[in-house]
């Protein structure tokens, strides 16, 4: 067997045994792929991950090594994934890919967006509406302003502020996130001197349905809100900006400006970014997909 013709998933504890038993999914059909092609796998834990080391290898929402390496992370809902060079999403193939509406497949779209509604927000759908306020789901880090951000967390609560001044504006905290002491204190103090935010903890499918836009640095509720027909506002890099008003391509007002009048073709798009740029490994042809983009990315399948 050459150095070539193996592989290495670093994958976490859980995921890891999960797939070397054959028992994930997606993992799974990626192994049947690699074994067809005749590579040996192993299944590692990513702190033994060596750049210097043979053959090719695979990560789980990790950065990969620079070259004969991918990572897998999920496009947003199971069973959709996508492989890449990188774990940025903002630098993913379906971030740098132009969305077309008028080669959106309609019939096709409006049954695969209709079918997921239903599949992954059925009950909140049933009190869809507008209660006058913005939705502000936040992420972590929130006093800080990173490199593929336009600003800090807590700049953009001001800056939604500003911007809107007639909408209340509910920032809501993420249930899964740690804040320190200082996050906590920062947002106090905000909502103490503004009168129109409203600070929540989770409660996205309560907030969702009802927010005229969203407004967020690249959370996926973002995403989500295209199910519910529900324009967004970011101010980061993401994999979806194509149909937001990105406030890094348009500006800051242009963008406040944007989203209140915007209304995009959000099952032609959700179509297109999980049916048609991503692997729905639920499918019969998913092996089929896998492979192609395997080869697209140099290896040997």
């Amino acid at each position: 067997m050459s150095d070539t013709k193996q592989v290495r998933f670093y994958l976490p504890d859980g995921l890891r045994q999960s797939a070397e038993s054959g028992e994930h999914n997606f993992l799974n059909k990626i192994a049947s792929v690699l074994g067809d092609a005749g590579f040996k796998a192993e299944y590692l834990d990513p702190d033994m991950a060596d750049p210097k080391a043979p053959g090719y290898s695979l990560f789980h929402m990790e950065e990969p090594f620079a070259v004969r390496s991918v990572t897998i992370r999920r496009a947003y809902y199971y069973p959709f994934w996508q492989i890449e060079r990188t774990n940025e999403r903002w630098n993913w193939d379906v971030a740098r890919a132009s969305f077309e509406p008028d080669a959106v497949e309609r019939k096709a779209a409006d049954q695969f967006f209709g079918f997921w509604q239903k599949r992954l927000f059925k009950e909140p759908l049933k009190s869809l509406g507008q209660d006058g306020f913005v939705y502000v789901p936040l992420q972590g880090r929130l006093t800080q302003h990173r490199s593929f951000q336009t600003c800090s967390p807590v700049e953009m609560i001001l800056k939604t502020l500003e911007q809107d001044k007639t909408r209340r504006v509910i920032a809501a905290l993420h249930p899964k996130e740690i804040y320190s002491e200082e996050d906590f204190a920062v947002l106090e103090r905000l909502e103490a001197a503004h009168e129109r935010l409203e600070l929540r903890m989770g409660e996205m499918e309560t907030l969702l349905p009802r927010c005229d836009y969203v407004v967020t640095e690249n959370s996926s509720v973002g995403f989500a809100g295209f199910f519910f027909g529900k324009p967004c506002v970011t101010f980061a890099k993401i994999d979806f900006h194509h149909i937001t008003a990105d406030v890094g391509r348009v500006g800051i007002e242009e963008a406040f400006d944007a989203v209140t009048r915007m209304a995009p073709d959000y099952a032609g798009y959700v179509w297109w970014f999980l049916q048609q740029m991503s692997i729905n490994a639920g499918r019969p042809e998913a092996e089929e997909s896998i492979r192609a983009r395997l080869s697209a990315l140099g290896w040997p399948v």
